[in-house]
């Protein structure tokens, strides 16, 4: 078996994905205080092709050499936005017609399959990240339509935010573009 070269890749330019369809879902990161976590995200967002990241509170914004580092030119092609304050953008992506949840462990979360078969096709999603220590903040899971949990069997409550968030964008992204053929 043979690697594929980036030219057989076939991925979009810059340019070509930013008119590219976007997949209706938007990561809100509440808090999140890693430079490199903000990166991952947008990498990720980028690559199953989001319709971007908002930051909030004390993340960082670019331009930012850190960011850069793991985003790697994503947080140049993943239309992004920031807010002082997270419940702001939750109330800006209600009145967009968006449904948010929290991803956050809370009494009467559901899964993300339970996610998948609940949401209604073409109706877009947005998912809350929340900071890495103290998760998303309580006001902010209370503005919420409902909380994704992730299943875990081992020792450990939690998952890194860029890595449970690459879990639920993929899930979510695989879900919406199902569900628009």
């Amino acid at each position: 078996m043979k690697k594929l070269t980036t030219s057989e890749m076939n991925r979009l330019t810059p340019e070509a994905f930013h008119e590219a369809p976007k997949v209706p879902l938007i990561v809100v990161l509440d808090n999140v205080r890693s430079q490199h976590n903000v990166g991952a995200v947008f990498r990720t967002a980028d690559a199953f092709r989001l319709q971007g990241v908002y930051l909030c509170g004390i993340c960082c914004c670019p331009p930012n050499d850190e960011i850069h580092k793991t985003a790697l030119g994503a947080e140049q092609t993943v239309d992004w936005q920031y807010f002082a304050d997270t419940l702001a953008a939750v109330q800006s992506l209600h009145e967009q017609g968006y449904t948010v949840y929290a991803v956050e462990q809370a009494h009467d979360s559901i899964t993300i399959d339970t996610v998948k078969t609940q949401h209604h096709a073409g109706e877009p999603i947005a998912i809350v990240m929340g900071h890495e220590v103290f998760g998303v903040q309580q006001d902010v899971v209370d503005a919420c339509d409902g909380c994704i949990e992730i299943p875990q069997y081992g020792t450990k409550h939690s998952l890194n935010v860029s890595v449970t968030a690459g879990i639920v964008m993929y899930e979510l992204s695989h879900h919406l573009i199902s569900t628009r053929a």
